[in-house]
């Protein structure tokens, strides 16, 4: 049995910013329309947020339109740019329990993890970033034939990105940091379910000295707000971060307006795979944090755990135990580790998913059952005897629920674990370096983890292969695909060489 649900602490915000955010103020929707956001941990509102729509992201557009050919942010040097980025950074950490206290309250994170690991990697993302932005450079090209040219690396211009609601700050940044340093100006249209760390940040730009205009804040809902601004012809790049069924809808979407450029971040299936010599103790920590961290509402979540034949049934009894321990209750409270599902709506489909794996002849060791009296807590859950083709083993399930799968050899390991549209991240855990390098360079995954999970950092590219997207967060790489290259080519004359 999974450990029962603390109760709530009853901890309450005053909100401050529930309207649009647009040409740097904050604006009521033109239609006056409010929607609600809700307490996962009780499913009471919280508060209602204004309702933005086409009309709405019109505005945006045109504000950050206007910016971008007229205004003083791509003109800046990268310098100055990087100046203003830093000191958005440094007001982040000024309001880091505000923060973190608005993305527990909207979405069920763990205020511990919001303090000590979301909230400061916002700060982190625009440092990093802000530290590029005056080393874009270029190249010089030595061309056949008596000319000479050279790159220029430009900013695309408008932007419009599209965030998900389980890491509604640190993705929010991830697309926002870099399209800063490249001289972009943008318009955000965060998740329904987790819409108010959005518009605080709107605010704190606003603090720092980002020019009117810049950045723009569009709350409301995908089918209205986010399929305006991918189909918006005076959009040049939209950047989606979210379900592959929706990603496909934002890349039709951008191919019948203008043909913007497209970068996706979509769902994953990722498998773990843990190897006879692998030290069983920490493969069983590793699976636990890959699969229940965040509960499980994380797209590289390794919710495919593979086990060798030789440790599976030791295997087993040790990832019930330890799922067992994991205290799941009032994100508030310090010693607890996982919080509710983001709404009802995921909350019922994790539970579908339980009972789907039960009805395919998946064996359930350990949870699979609604947690407390109230709220949209779901226990850690276990399936074994998980095979290939059962829906808990194919589907993005976005919960805390893990299937087992046996294997054989390490050629089993490789076909399994390639089984799956996805191919956003895998991780394996093995002492043996042969396996690790075969393997990792086996696998088609955007990342792979060799012995840990989990471990991104605003300076190593994240992104997918096959279904799970393509483009990169982070890294260099997250920096260029919000910037062009150009050529210039002059002919030189009576040149002593070539």
């Amino acid at each position: 049995m999974a450990s029962e649900c603390n109760s709530n602490t009853g901890q309450s915000l005053k909100i401050k910013f529930t309207k649009l955010f647009i040409n740097g103020q904050f604006v009521d929707s033109i239609s006056g329309k409010l929607f609600e956001t809700r307490d996962p941990r009780t499913g009471d509102v919280i508060t209602k947020v204004a309702e933005g729509d086409k009309e709405d992201v019109d505005l945006a557009v045109k504000a950050a339109r206007q910016a971008f050919d007229h205004g003083p942010w791509p003109r800046m040097s990268g310098y100055e740019r990087g100046r203003i980025m830093l000191k958005l950074a440094d007001l982040i950490e000024e309001h880091i329990e505000e923060l973190a206290t608005i993305d527990t309250l909207d979405g069920g994170k763990l205020l511990s993890n919001g303090k000590q690991i979301d909230i400061p990697s916002c700060s982190s993302l625009l440092r990093y970033y802000a530290g590029a932005a005056d080393k874009i450079h270029g190249e010089t090209l030595k061309m056949s034939g008596q000319f000479q040219a050279y790159t220029l690396k430009e900013p695309i211009g408008v932007v419009g990105h599209i965030t998900p609601w389980n890491f509604p700050s640190g993705i929010f940044f991830m697309k926002v940091a870099p399209a800063l340093a490249a001289g972009c100006t943008m318009i955000i249209k965060p998740a329904e379910q987790t819409p108010l760390s959005a518009l605080f940040y709107a605010h704190l730009a606003k603090q720092a000295g980002i020019p009117d205009g810049v950045l723009n804040v569009v709350t409301g809902f995908g089918p209205t707000a986010g399929a305006a601004l991918a189909s918006h012809m005076d959009v040049d790049k939209v950047s989606f971060t979210g379900s592959t069924e929706v990603g496909r809808l934002v890349m039709e979407a951008a191919a019948k307006s203008n043909l913007k450029a497209v970068s996706l971040e979509l769902g994953g299936k990722s498998p773990l795979l843990i190897f006879n010599d692998a030290d069983v103790d920490m493969a069983v920590d590793l699976a636990r944090i890959a699969v229940f961290f965040n509960k499980g509402e994380v797209c590289v979540a390794g919710s495919r755990v593979y086990v060798q034949e030789g440790i599976y049934d030791d295997f087993v009894k040790k990832a019930v135990e330890s799922a067992e321990n994991w205290v799941v209750g009032d994100p508030f409270d310090p010693q607890v580790h996982q919080g509710p599902q983001v709404d009802k709506e995921q909350f019922e489909k994790v539970l579908r998913y339980i009972d789907m794996g039960k009805r395919e002849g998946a064996t359930l060791v350990t949870g699979g059952k609604p947690c407390g009296q109230k709220g949209y807590y779901i226990e850690p859950t276990i399936f074994k005897d998980v095979k290939e083709d059962m829906k808990i083993a194919q589907d993005e399930i976005f919960g805390p629920v893990m299937s087992l799968i046996k294997f054989k050899t390490t050629e089993e390991a490789i076909e399994k674990a390639n089984n799956t549209k996805y191919g956003l991240a895998a991780g394996i855990v093995t002492n043996d370096l042969n396996i690790a390098n075969r393997v990792s360079r086996s696998i088609r995954s955007g990342i792979i983890w060799i012995n840990c999970y989990l471990a991104t950092s605003w300076d190593c590219p994240f992104g997918g292969y096959k279904m799970s997207g393509f483009g990169r967060e982070m890294g260099l790489q997250g920096l260029d695909k919000y910037l062009q290259d150009k050529s210039v080519v002059t002919p030189i004359y009576d040149s002593p060489w070539l």
